[in-house]
């Protein structure tokens, strides 16, 4: 029998987890090795080391290694906005008159506004043990911009911020934030790069997407000396530093003797996602549990259900290395109306794995869907969400709606990744009733895979 639920469910200090898991340890199929793109064959570990940090590049290939230790400056890091809470979302239910029970682990109490800060702490970490100047990397939304920027403040290092243009221009706040703690802020595609040049000149006009700002990002960094590049998504050692969500999440669960029938993410890049869900796909591979997981994407960029999975660059510009993955293209610019971080033409190769072997399941929703789910949910349980945590509670209303009609007692929990203080200007667009869904067609798919890699 559960105990009763208190609203938020905090775990104690000593409980907050030390080590982060990597689900790859467990994963029967492990996802395909990123590829060379000169010779077509696995990346080494050296070859990496010229972009990445190195603890992060043996981070990154371990596939075997089911826990790492987290340093214990980031564990005391942590501790300043660590645990967030799991909360019970009472109101809803009662709103929604639903006998499902609903869960959100709640990402936003801290300055970056979201989860992003989980990775960046760490990845800035390890770039300042390294002894290195400074990092460069892309953002979207702004939220990975926002907490990386607030990171190597704390270090003391440089940070270099490629923004997606589209946001740039209208995101000026979240883009003062970075600058607040340090950073310098370029919108990208730029004219600063040689990547930079050669897509606006091939996509003049373009309002940018995550592949150019990552193609951007990347040369500067092995351009300058003493930087390196660090991401804010995709990578399996982002998904790696996220796990501390899942598994303060099941923690917590287990406290309160609480089973998850499903569990929803956001997926854009996939370290929300794959950081929330670890724990819970460990215990499917292993043959111990079997949950619900389900992947929300835009319906302007659905990359899990509507692309091809195959290897593909991780960027617009081609120089960084081939990653197997579920992808629209890397030449695939989502709709400059798109609002929101979800802007990435590929996916996590864990989560593009996990979802090939019938781990995850993937549903894409509309734009104009997603802000009318995120202003009835801070109507009634008072937090204005992130327009990319607004995918997950309209998938997790549509499903708690599902168990009024049948009847079941479901426990939904999702992630509910951040704040959406800085979005305004999306939400001014639907509350004027100026935002519009665009959904590609099979031939606009069709025409960015065609110039993947035939590997």
């Amino acid at each position: 029998m559960s105990k009763e639920i208190p609203y938020k469910i905090y775990l104690e200090e000593k409980e907050i987890p030390t080590k982060w898991y990597n689900v790859r340890a467990d994963m029967k199929n492990k996802p395909a090795p990123l590829l060379n793109p000169a010779t077509k064959e696995p990346m080494k570990a050296e070859e990496l080391e010229g972009v990445f940090c190195k603890e992060l590049v043996k981070q990154e290939i371990d596939d075997t290694t089911p826990y790492f230790d987290i340093p214990e400056e980031i564990v005391n890091f942590y501790k300043m906005y660590r645990p967030s809470p799991l909360v019970r979302a009472y109101c809803l239910e009662k709103e929604l008159g639903t006998p499902a029970h609903i869960y959100y682990k709640f990402e936003g109490n801290n300055t970056s506004g979201s989860h992003k800060l989980n990775s960046a702490i760490a990845q800035a970490y390890y770039a300042k043990e390294q002894g290195l100047k400074g990092v460069t990397t892309e953002t979207g939304a702004g939220q990975w911009g926002t907490a990386l920027s607030m990171a190597c403040s704390y270090f003391n290092l440089d940070c270099q911020v490629y923004m997606v243009k589209v946001s740039y221009e209208q995101k000026p706040f979240r883009r003062e934030v970075m600058r607040t703690y340090g950073a310098s802020v370029t919108p990208s595609p730029s004219m600063l790069t040689n990547v930079g040049r050669k897509i606006n000149e091939e996509f003049p006009g373009t309002t940018g997407s995550l592949g150019c700002a990552i193609s951007e990002a990347v040369e500067a960094a092995t351009t300058q000396e003493g930087y390196r590049y660090v991401l804010g998504s995709v990578l399996s050692q982002v998904l790696l530093h996220q796990t501390i969500i899942g598994l303060e999440t099941k923690a917590a669960l287990d406290k309160y003797d609480v089973t998850p029938d499903i569990i929803i993410g956001c997926a854009g890049g996939g370290s929300n996602l794959g950081g929330l869900i670890s724990p819970f796909a460990g215990e499917m591979c292993r043959g111990e549990k079997n949950y619900r997981i389900i992947a929300v994407e835009p319906a302007s960029c659905p990359s899990l259900t509507r692309g091809s999975y195959r290897y593909d660059f991780c960027d617009t510009g081609k120089v960084c290395p081939l990653a197997k993955m579920y992808t629209l293209g890397s030449g695939y610019i989502p709709a400059p109306n798109h609002a929101g971080g979800l802007r990435y033409h590929g996916m996590s190769s864990i989560v593009s794995q996990l979802y090939d072997d019938g781990i995850v399941e993937a549903t894409t929703v509309k734009q104009t869907e997603v802000f009318d789910a995120a202003q009835k949910f801070a109507r009634i349980e008072g937090i204005l969400p992130a327009p990319e945590s607004a995918h997950a509670i309209k998938v997790a209303m549509d499903e708690a709606m599902k168990c009024k009609e049948t009847g079941e007692a479901k426990n939904i929990v999702f992630g509910l990744t951040g704040t959406g203080y800085f979005d305004m200007y999306a939400y001014k667009q639907f509350n004027d009733g100026e935002m519009s869904d665009y959904i590609p067609s099979d031939e606009e798919i069709a025409a960015s895979l065609a110039n993947c890699p035939n590997i």
